[in-house]
Formats: structure tokens, C-alpha cells, sequence
């Protein structure tokens, strides 16, 4: 992935505030629609790796100045991890999924609804296409102890092959309906959070699983700050459990973990078959078959597009080699 310009030392051009912003929109967005994962759209525009690792900084460093300094030992060290956060990155990124969920949780709702079987078979094939960003950077990460790129073991086919298998049967669950109490609000955001940073999982689709999805989005219309403050404790809950888990493993285990993210990424495509009844047993291909079919087509090809125009972009910027 291409390094933030945080970390490059770089004063950035005042577009790249505007691409993180539409990232971040885009991360916003996905996050509405029960079966696309926000992580997915993290790793595809190349910002999955940038998030977790501030993300992780940002939960040290609030760590240690709760440590540090009530007890007196000053704040340099919750400081000097607050200076690793990317926050030229990080900052737009936010700002665009916040704006992203206000605007699109009050139409996702409705579209998911009307017309299921267009919206699943859309991001059918943008995920469909989207397999190709985890995969690659997993052949491209060192393997072992060789330090070396190279191609798919056979262990790591059946690792992705276990991992999909595993998803693929965790959202088959048909939905449940629980009580919107404060105990199950708090534990199913963090849940969902947690579904938030791993690319394949969807949180809306966890939520719509045990029956917060509605009221969730209905708190965010209707600005009810005692069920948003609720979930927030839980979204930090969560995150302080899983990201720092995160951070290590892509730092220390990149490759198997973008292995399993692949297989993560495998198994979530059962949740957008478009033909599906309600309690979420597949159909076979019938209804708006010829718009479902256009427009699995047309969510592949823009995913397809986007990667072609930034790999090429990113050729023309690596450095020409030495004559």
C-alpha cells in the first residue's frame, strides 16, 4: 500500500484531503449496507493499512496518558505515539464517513428495502471485484523467513479456502430480533465495530443479524443522542480489543493475514447473493435477472477501473531504475 503523507515527511497537495475524504465517504457508505464491509472499502482504495495503524497509535496513546499522568510521569509518551497517527490521513477519512452515514443512513434504508435484489447484485460484483486487492498484496508480502515474494502455498489456498467456509456459514444466520436494551446496544456495537476493520464482514449485516440494524439506523435519523452515546461506548470497546490485534499482525504476520482477509472476502459474498429469502436461504436466479445481471456487471467494472487507473498511477510514480 502507498504510504500516507504522514508518514513520508511530505506536505501533501490540498487534493489529497479530498481523495481521503472521498475514501472515507466511501468506508461511511459501505458501512450502511448489510453485506459490504467498510474494511473491504478500506483495503481497495488503499487506506486499510494507514487506519488500523493510527488506529492503534491513537488507543496507545489514550492509553498512557490515562496511566501516565495522573501518576505523575507527564504526558511524552502518550505524545509521542499521538505523533504517529496520520492525521492528514486520518482526519478527512473521518470527516467523509461521518458525512457519508448522516446522508446515507437516511436513504440506505429504503433502497435496501424497495429494491433488494438490485442492491445486493451491485455490490455483488464491486466485492466479486475487490478479491483481487488482498490477494495480490498477499503475493506480493514476504513469506516466512525467506523474506521473498511469492506465489499461493497450497496451505495458505486451504487457510483462505477454512476461513471463507467459516463466514460463509456465519451469514447464513437468519435474523434475529432482540430488545434495544443499553447491555445489547453497547455489546452489539462493539460486534459490529469489530466487523468494521476486517475486511469481508459487514456491520450492518451483523446488526441486521440480531435485529439492531432498523433501530440503529432510526437513532441516527432521528439524532437520538442516548442510543448514539450508547453505541459509541460500544464502537470503542471494540475497537480498543481488535485493532491493536490488528496492527500487530499486519506488522509482524502481513501475509497470512491478507490471506485470511481474502478468504473473509470469499465467504461475505453468500450474504449478497441477490436471490435470497428472508431468513436468508439462497434462491436461484429469477426475478430482475437482467437487471441484477447489468448491474453486478456495472459494480465490477467500476471496481475493475479504479484499480487499473491506481496501479498504473502508482507506476508512474515509482522512481525510474538506475542506468
Amino acid at each position: 500500500m502507498t504510504a500516507s503523507p504522514q508518514r513520508t515527511g511530505k506536505a501533501p497537495a490540498w487534493t489529497s484531503y479530498g481523495v481521503d475524504a472521498v475514501r472515507g465517504a466511501l468506508i461511511g457508505t459501505a458501512e450502511t449496507v448489510p453485506g459490504v464491509s467498510g474494511g473491504t472499502v478500506a483495503l481497495v482504495t488503499r487506506v486499510y493499512d494507514t487506519a488500523i495503524t493510527s488506529a492503534g497509535h491513537l488507543i496507545t496513546g489514550t492509553a498512557r496518558a490515562v496511566t501516565d499522568i495522573p501518576r505523575g510521569k507527564g504526558a511524552s509518551r502518550a505524545v509521542a505515539e499521538y505523533r504517529s497517527v496520520a492525521w492528514r490521513t486520518v482526519i478527512p477519512l473521518l470527516a467523509g464517513m461521518a458525512v457519508a452515514l448522516l446522508v446515507m443512513a437516511r436513504f440506505m434504508e429504503g433502497w435496501v428495502e424497495d429494491y433488494p435484489i438490485q442492491t445486493r447484485a451491485l455490490f455483488f460484483g464491486m466485492v466479486l471485484a475487490s478479491l483481487w486487492v488482498p490477494f495480490s498484496m498477499a503475493t506480493k508480502a514476504p513469506r516466512g523467513s525467506t523474506g521473498r515474494a511469492a506465489p499461493w502455498s497450497w496451505s495458505e489456498v486451504l487457510i483462505a479456502l477454512a476461513t471463507g467456509v467459516v463466514v460463509y456459514f456465519l451469514v447464513s444466520l437468519p435474523p434475529g430480533n432482540l430488545e434495544a436494551s443499553a447491555p445489547v446496544i453497547v455489546v452489539a456495537a462493539a460486534i459490529a465495530i469489530c466487523a468494521l476493520v476486517l475486511p469481508g464482514l459487514s456491520g450492518s449485516f451483523l446488526l441486521l443479524t440480531i435485529g439492531l440494524y432498523q433501530p440503529t439506523l432510526a437513532a441516527v435519523n432521528d439524532r437520538d443522542l442516548a442510543y448514539i452515546g450508547l453505541f459509541a461506548l460500544g464502537a470503542l470497546i471494540g475497537l480498543s480489543s481488535i485493532v491493536k490485534l490488528l496492527q500487530w499482525l499486519l506488522e509482524h504476520r502481513q501475509r497470512i493475514t491478507l490471506v485470511v482477509l481474502t478468504g473473509l472476502m470469499v465467504g461475505s459474498l453468500r450474504a449478497l447473493w441477490p436471490w435470497q429469502t428472508e431468513d436468508r436461504d439462497l434462491l436461484a436466479p429469477g426475478e430482475s435477472l437482467g437487471m441484477a445481471l447489468t448491474l453486478g456487471l456495472v459494480g465490477f467494472g467500476v471496481v475493475a477501473a479504479v484499480l487499473v487507473i491506481e496501479a498504473r498511477m502508482t507506476r508512474k510514480q515509482e522512481p525510474a531504475p538506475a542506468s
